[in-house]
């Protein structure tokens, strides 16, 4: 595996306002869109995995971080996904494989939905959606963001919502957006996830952290039952719902083997 080129930033004109977006390598596309409230560089690892692979990896900021400055009041799930849609349009020659993490993969699912011919795949990083986390753990998720919290008590939040048992939630120390994941969460609860749910049909890989307590596993079950004939599982251990900065390797890998993925 060579070592990819340096990425590049370019700005797409979305349906309402810039959006930014990062680019590294060259060859087939891989659109990959971030965890709740956070951006685009949660992605700079794999992105140069995927790059060094031969795939060309594009992470646009979501509204409200770095260049992408479109309107968060109202936010909705469709939204979100004419965002990404703009984007494939326009730095694509047509279609992209999609990697959502966390958040993110509601969003794929939603744009795959809306927007099927545009999306050839969909990769769920910890997939939730159906089964909600425990409430101690749904707590420490709005602690997160909350400022008024104090240096360690967000670190501990980070750590209780974020990160399997033994792995250092300091790698999430930053990189937090608390008005955008409002509008994100307002957007998330004014669709129903069945609407999104099937991921407009198109096959699926789920790479499910085994110790994730917010996108608990019993959403990974339901939806390998749900769509079993076009669904591949892939369970990480030592891993939790930060996943990328836990096990960067085996999410790298689970994409890379991906049965007919990149065809």
């Amino acid at each position: 595996m060579s070592e990819a080129a340096p990425a590049s930033v370019t700005t797409v004109v979305g349906p309402a306002g810039p959006i930014e977006v990062r680019e590294q390598g060259s060859g087939r596309p891989v659109v990959m869109l971030p965890s709740l409230g956070r951006g685009g560089a949660d992605f700079d690892d794999l992105a140069g995995r995927l790059a060094a692979a031969g795939y060309r990896a594009l992470c646009p900021e979501p509204r409200g971080i770095g260049g992408s400055t479109g309107e968060l009041g109202d936010l909705t799930m469709a939204d979100l996904a004419d965002d990404v849609a703009a984007v494939i349009r326009e730095r694509t020659e047509g279609t992209a494989t999609l990697v959502g993490h966390a958040f993110g993969n509601r969003v794929a699912r939603m744009t795959a939905t809306e927007y099927p011919e545009l999306v050839k795949r969909v990769a769920l990083l910890c997939c939730g959606g159906m089964v909600p986390p425990a409430p101690e753990v749904h707590q420490a998720l709005v602690a997160v963001f909350d400022p008024d919290r104090s240096d360690a008590e967000h670190l501990e939040a980070v750590r209780k919502a974020f990160f399997a048992p033994g792995n250092d939630p300091v790698v999430w120390v930053e990189g937090w957006h608390g008005t955008v994941a409002a509008a994100q969460g307002l957007a998330n609860a004014g669709t129903p996830s069945d609407h999104w749910w099937a991921a407009g049909g198109r096959d699926i890989l789920v790479v499910q952290p085994v110790d994730d307590l917010v996108a608990v596993a019993e959403n990974a079950r339901r939806i390998v039952e749900d769509f079993d004939e076009r669904t591949t599982l892939v369970l990480v251990p030592e891993a939790g719902h930060a996943l990328l900065p836990e096990q960067p390797h085996a999410v790298a890998d689970a994409l890379l083997v991906w049965p007919g993925a990149w065809n």
